[in-house]
């Protein structure tokens, strides 16, 4: 077997939104007065959430110019004029950061937007931009957050893996083909997700308290965290929090402390709702391999996979669903093996590179400073030598 996982996260901290990722602050970058000194082009980035966004402003010789923050930019929540005009004043001010001119034209601007999956919405944001804002850039990328993300880790494609509050799972190819499994919500999915293991734990009381389906393992720790998390005393106190005042992220919080439960105490009903997790992101995985190009699955360390979301601070008690599931079906679906990496700042970068690769530039960047491995393992139809193999 060989498999190796390095855990520096703390799986505690409270999270404010689905995917948590930590931008390099100002005092990071290069001074203005280095810009200036040199006749540089700039693209800039953008990572747009449902809650809040972030921005980047990369010099053509590869150098962060500078960061900048604004509000939510998902054009479904509040429409695209306004999405516009947020990533405008984004860049304006991220411009004034770096001590470059407010009129200063991008030579690309990448938009990887939560909620920008859809061609005619990318579409309909491009002719926005070019409309409505013609001095904020030469061209621009728009693509989803997931693709930004994967950007960020690697410039050759791979697999994007999100389990956060919810779930989705998006291959890109080398040649910038997408192709996506998940993604469709708590009703239709979010598999593997926080909250689809919450919803499972609790499931899983109602239905052995009814005598429905008996669990053979302890519910105890499950219930009583339930209780707790809730500010409850029954389970009739729980169907506010699932019908007229549902909060996804909230029911999604639950999984917190099922994770102390299964890391810490190793109660047996904590430990297989993780099990279940780990082995339906694997599912994901499989389930895009019909259509992953050789070249990912001939990779030193095997298939790229860029993991987002606080579920996979977890990792421990997903990671035996997951290999169990990848050793049965892995090879068969030509998946020898896989490398998690995992963000160490935000996908405002992937959106950059992604913008000025539409404007016909690559960046040189070290994707190194911007991801870093924390497991890889490698699977065998037959494993003679297990120190090599599942």
């Amino acid at each position: 077997m060989r498999s190796t996982f390095k855990a520096n996260l703390s799986l505690h901290k409270p999270e404010s939104r689905q995917v948590v990722l930590i931008c390099k602050t100002q005092q990071q970058v290069s001074k203005a007065a280095e810009m200036s000194e040199k006749n540089y082009t700039y693209f800039g980035g953008v990572e747009g959430g449902a809650t809040h966004s972030n921005m980047v402003l990369i010099r053509s010789d590869g150098e962060v110019a500078a960061w900048g923050k604004g509000g939510a930019t998902n054009q479904w929540l509040i429409g695209v004029p306004e999405c516009l005009k947020r990533i405008n004043q984004m860049a304006t001010d991220a411009k004034s950061k770096a001590g470059l001119p407010p009129d200063l034209k991008l030579k690309g601007l990448g938009l990887s937007l939560s909620g920008g999956d859809e061609k005619k919405s990318q579409d309909e944001l491009k002719e926005g931009v070019m409309a409505n804002y013609p001095g904020l850039t030469e061209t621009t990328f728009v693509a989803s957050d997931t693709q930004g993300a994967l950007a960020t880790a690697s410039p050759s494609g791979g697999i994007v893996m999100i389990a956060g509050t919810g779930s989705n799972c998006q291959l890109i190819n080398p040649d910038d083909s997408a192709f996506r499994c998940g993604g469709w919500g708590h009703l239709m999915g979010d598999e593997g997700s926080g909250y689809w293991m919450s919803q499972r734990a609790m499931k899983t009381v109602f239905d052995h308290e009814d005598n429905l389906i008996t669990c053979p393992m302890d519910i105890t720790f499950v219930k009583n965290a339930m209780f707790k998390h809730f500010q409850i005393e029954d389970r009739a106190g729980l169907l506010p929090f699932l019908y007229p005042n549902f909060d996804k992220a909230k029911i999604s919080g639950l999984t917190k402390e099922l994770a102390k439960g299964a890391m810490e105490d190793k109660d047996a009903l904590c430990l297989s709702v993780f099990s279940a997790a780990g082995s339906v992101i694997a599912q994901h995985i499989l389930a895009l391999a019909p259509k992953m190009d050789k070249k990912l699955l001939s990779n030193q360390g095997g298939l790229q996979v860029v993991c987002v979301g606080s579920v996979f601070k977890a990792w421990p008690v997903l990671q035996q669903g997951f290999e169990s599931k990848m050793k049965a079906e892995g090879p068969k679906a030509g998946i020898k093996g896989v490398k998690f990496l995992r963000l160490k700042t935000c996908g405002a970068v992937g959106a950059a590179t992604l913008g000025a690769k539409q404007a016909g530039v690559t960046l040189p960047l070290n994707y190194a400073d911007f991801a870093e491995t924390f497991y890889t393992a490698a699977f065998c139809e037959t494993a003679p030598n297990k120190s090599t193999c599942l």
